[in-house]
């Protein structure tokens, strides 16, 4: 498994990181981190500080109403305005993961896939195989359960990366 941090220099301002940038929570209040060219200035998003590399696998913890994303992203996706180039799973530098209270849904280069998927678990493993060009999504409880599943090519170097909605959060297991 990969040991996984957030990196304080890209997150949003309205996400509060806390557990040793561990857990990242959508709050009300300005944060006021100082300006940097890494953050994502618009998007309620945040990166991990460490890439995957080779075969990577790490499990998250969601909450809140309205949900996350889970995403993998090429370090170079853009990070200022509201535009498609900066949203995760919106562009072809990121693939994206939709968790809410009732479904799942893949998103890749604005194209979205829903997910058949019977009950929405709290807990997301997710698996990388770079070389392979694999990007594998799991649910996580007493058993594992595959939730999607994509066979791409993977150009760049790959980070972690979440979206967090009102009223919601998200934590990197061990």
């Amino acid at each position: 498994a990969c040991f996984l941090t957030l990196d304080p220099n890209t997150a949003n301002k309205y996400l509060s990181l806390s557990e040793e940038n561990r857990t990242a929570t959508r709050v009300r209040e300005n944060q006021s981190y100082p300006d940097h060219p890494d953050r994502f200035d618009e998007y309620r998003q945040v990166l991990c500080r460490e890439s995957v590399c080779g075969r990577c696998y790490w499990e998250i913890e969601w909450s809140g109403d309205y949900g996350v994303d889970i995403s993998v992203s090429y370090k170079s996706i853009s990070r200022k305005g509201l535009r498609n180039e900066c949203a995760f799973g919106n562009n072809d530098q990121s693939w994206s993961l939709i968790c809410t209270p009732d479904r799942y849904t893949f998103r890749h280069n604005k194209t979205e896939t829903r997910l058949p998927v019977k009950s929405i678990i709290s807990r997301i493993g997710v698996y990388v195989d770079e070389s392979a060009g694999t990007l594998s999504f799991y649910s996580v409880s007493d058993t594992m359960s595959l939730i999607h599943t994509v066979q791409t090519t993977f150009t760049q170097t790959l980070y972690p990366g979440f979206t967090v909605c009102p009223g919601s959060s998200v934590s990197l297991c061990w």
